[in-house]
């Protein structure tokens, strides 16, 4: 069972985060959040990528 968190927010999205570039990762956020400041919780185990 993992760590818990409170955190004190505005609004909740759950999305994947996908593989971006050579190494890299990313999770899109919503249009109208750009220049907000977020906070990213993993929630599970990253996959095994084969």
């Amino acid at each position: 069972m993992g760590d818990t968190y409170e955190i004190e927010g505005e609004e909740i999205v759950e999305r994947e985060v996908k593989p971006f570039g050579s190494g890299g990762a990313h999770v899109t956020a919503p249009k109208d959040w750009i220049g907000a400041t977020v906070k990213l919780v993993r929630t599970s185990p990253p996959t095994e990528e084969e």
